[in-house]
């Protein structure tokens, strides 16, 4: 799947961001980082450039300002992006999330031809039966359809999340009910590293 000398960029929110600029690798402590040393050691022959593009508190409004610079500009050979709970925060409304959305990947593909991997968000809250989460179905719906539009992996982050809220008990993913304790930043990595077939 991954070749030698390819790159990867991540883009997104503070769930992709963590602390990359005070990182001297600029990487990051997230989950970034856990798919970073999985891929380095999982294909020891294969050596790959992670490139993390998150900022904190952005939407995808915020992602299309600076799409040149943070995404065109780089060309990756694959592009992974991770955007939505600030959206339904700022309420960015789904259409509008969706038109930018598909904008910025024909415009990835287009000018750099970069294959891609969708990852649905994650969670607003640990409690599953609260009705949080059910906010962000209509994001989550629109990044499926974009997924199968543009032939992209899908990381079935917050179906995956659901799951393991509802099964474990009293183990925490998160130390404010949206920004990733370790254990959650492990989740979304062994989630995003199942999906594009590192790991069963």
């Amino acid at each position: 799947m991954f070749k030698e000398g390819q790159s990867i960029v991540f883009i997104g929110d503070s769930i992709t961001d963590c602390g990359r600029k005070d990182d001297p690798e600029g990487i990051g402590s997230g989950y970034v980082r856990i798919v970073n040393d999985y891929l380095s050691l999982l294909l020891p022959d294969v050596t790959l450039q992670v490139v993390n593009r998150g900022v904190s508190g952005e939407t995808i409004l915020d992602l299309k300002a600076r799409w040149q610079e943070d995404v065109v500009a780089l060309k990756p050979d694959w592009l992974s992006v991770s955007i939505g709970i600030n959206d339904e925060w700022k309420q960015v409304g789904p259409e509008r999330y969706r038109d930018t959305y598909r904008e910025l990947l024909r415009e990835t593909i287009g000018q750099c031809g970069s294959s891609l991997v969708l990852m649905e968000t994650t969670i607003i809250s640990e409690n599953p039966d609260d009705g949080s989460n059910e906010r962000l179905q209509p994001y989550n719906r629109i990044v499926r359809e974009v997924a199968e539009e543009f032939g992209a992996i899908l990381v079935r982050q917050n179906e995956l999340f659901q799951r393991y809220l509802r099964a474990q008990r009293g183990k925490t993913l998160t130390y404010d009910q949206v920004h990733m304790n370790s254990a959650g930043n492990l989740l979304i990595a062994l989630n995003w590293l199942r999906a594009c077939g590192i790991i069963s």
